[in-house]
């Protein structure tokens, strides 16, 4: 098993785990998730959210980002600027559309979950630009 500095479990699912998750997925969750699609800008229902919690992943539940670093970019987009835990995203090389981007992942399942820019706030400098359809989201309790 591998565990992250958090102590969550990133053994990555096998196939049978991940068709049984994806089966609850709607198409636009399936589009975006399995497919690497891009949600339309300024439409997500996780764009406004200003409350306080976790971002998860949609598929598999791992917790990838806290609301502390979520920051209006003005993309149309949720957008951090440093992950829970680093080991919580994986990083790939995207060359689609004539462009050399960094994709990222959720490390556990692989889901797409959007990229990442060298343009964001201190104290990182990072923008990772998410979908919101690949996240869920849990209210810190009060």
């Amino acid at each position: 098993m591998t565990t992250s500095a958090l102590g969550h479990d990133l053994t990555p699912l096998d196939s049978d785990k991940r068709q049984a998750l994806a089966a609850e997925l709607t198409p636009e969750e399936r589009r975006v998730l399995l497919d690497h699609g891009t949600e339309r800008p300024f439409c997500g229902e996780l764009l406004d959210n200003k409350l306080q919690g976790t971002y998860h992943c949609r598929l598999c539940s791992l917790p990838l980002f806290h609301s502390n670093s979520k920051f209006d970019s003005g993309t149309g987009w949720p957008s951090f600027y440093e992950p829970i835990d680093p080991g919580h995203i994986a990083y790939i090389k995207d060359t689609s559309y004539g462009m050399v981007r960094t994709e990222v992942r959720c490390p556990r399942c692989d889901s797409h979950l959007g990229h990442v820019f060298p343009d964001g706030p201190p104290p990182t400098g990072h923008r990772y630009c998410l979908n919101s359809v690949a996240l869920s989201f849990t209210e810190d309790a009060s």
